[in-house]
Order: structure tokens, then sequence, then C-alpha cells
């Protein structure tokens, strides 16, 4: 629901709330970028993600210092974006960007339940490789008590979207100068073999799908 803190307040008719467009976004990316109060002052860091729902996993090392302050709940915010396009226009003042973006506001919060836990990580694994946490090792007894898995809900947050050609002034359009958009696409090269991989092994269904996944997005 659209709230004091998720409400789009510079140009609002570009925000949207619904959660239909949030998932969108969100499930067109893998990466975010995590805003919070640590002890030497505002931080921002990326980190990765996967989405179940109505819920944002996050993970990382039982050591990192982002963690462990997010665990503590403090008040974090999170951004996704996606650049569709570089818009030329005819003046550099109204030169811009397409773009989807989203910004999630709330407090993380540790998930200690065991099979919770295992499910967040699958999340954010098949998130990234579809299919992935099944054809893989999955984490042992050390390796899953050395990661810390936090979870953030997706109840206040909202989307900001720009789309479309670039909005000249109508003095301007006279000019002979070029105005348009540069598509900009996210795209994936071909998977390179570990230098250790036996030659016999094949690329594995997950590696493939988000090949195309991601090239898609």
């Amino acid at each position: 629901m659209k709230s004091e803190r998720t409400t789009v307040r510079r140009l609002p008719e570009r925000g949207q709330y619904d959660a239909e467009t949030i998932y969108e976004v969100l499930d067109a990316n893998f990466l975010c970028h995590v805003g919070f109060n640590a002890d030497h002052g505002p931080v921002v860091l990326p980190t990765l993600f996967g989405r179940d729902g109505e819920t944002m996993y996050l993970h990382g090392s039982a050591g990192a210092h982002m963690l462990r302050t997010m665990k503590g709940g403090v008040p974090v915010s999170a951004a996704v974006t996606s650049v569709d396009g570089i818009v030329v226009a005819r003046s550099l003042f109204n030169h811009s960007i397409n773009y989807r973006s989203v910004v999630i506001f709330g407090v993380a919060e540790e998930v200690t339940d065991v099979q919770e836990k295992l499910h967040g990580m699958e999340v954010l694994t098949n998130h990234i490789l579809p299919g992935r946490w099944d054809e893989a090792r999955q984490p042992n007894t050390a390796e899953f008590t050395q990661t810390i898995v936090l979870k953030l809900g997706l109840d206040e947050a909202s989307a900001k979207v720009r789309v479309g050609p670039p909005h000249d002034h109508e003095d301007d359009l006279a000019m002979d100068v070029w105005a348009g958009v540069i598509p900009v696409f996210t795209s994936t090269g071909e998977p390179i073999d570990a230098s250790d991989l036996d030659s016999k092994i094949s690329t594995s269904p997950s590696v493939q799908t988000a090949k195309q996944r991601w090239s898609a997005s």
C-alpha cells in the first residue's frame, strides 16, 4: 500500500504502487543496493537478492558488517533499478533515461528457523540460476552456520517508471540536433567452462536458463 515514505513526489505521475509492477521490476534483476545507518554513518552497499511472494531474501557471510548490523533491527531501504534506454533530447536539460525502479522500506529480520533459512537460500539461488539448487551440492553444516539469511517484507514499496521519447521544449523542436532514445539491454555471453572442468560435462540446464533469462531482461 502507498505510504508516506513510498509516495513519489518528484514527477509523481511516474509513481506506481501496484504489486504487479513492483514484482516485475524485482524479478528482472538480482542486484539491489541496501542503505542503512551504521556506527560510522550512512552506508549503501550492493548485494544479491531473491524474491518469494511478498518477501525479499538477502544473504551473506556471518562476519559481514552489513548483515550483522541489519539483523539488529535497524531501518533499511533497498533499491533495484533496470535501465532501459538513454533519452537524448535537443536540450541538455531534457536529457534523461528510461528506467524501472523499486524502492523498499522496512526492517530486515534474520531467518533463524532451519527450514526457512534453507528456503531463503534456495529462493536466492534459483532467482539467479533457475533450478541450480537441485543441481549443485547444497550447503553443509559449516557453510550453513557461516551464512546469515535476512528477509525484508515488500509491504512498503513503490515503483517509479519512465518510458518514451524525450520531452523537448516546443521552441527546441526546429533545432538541427538529433533526438531520440538509445535502447539499453541486459545481455549475457557464452558460459565459460572452469579450467578444471571435465570436458565430458556439458552446460547444465540452470546455466542455459539463466543465460536466456538475463539476456531477456
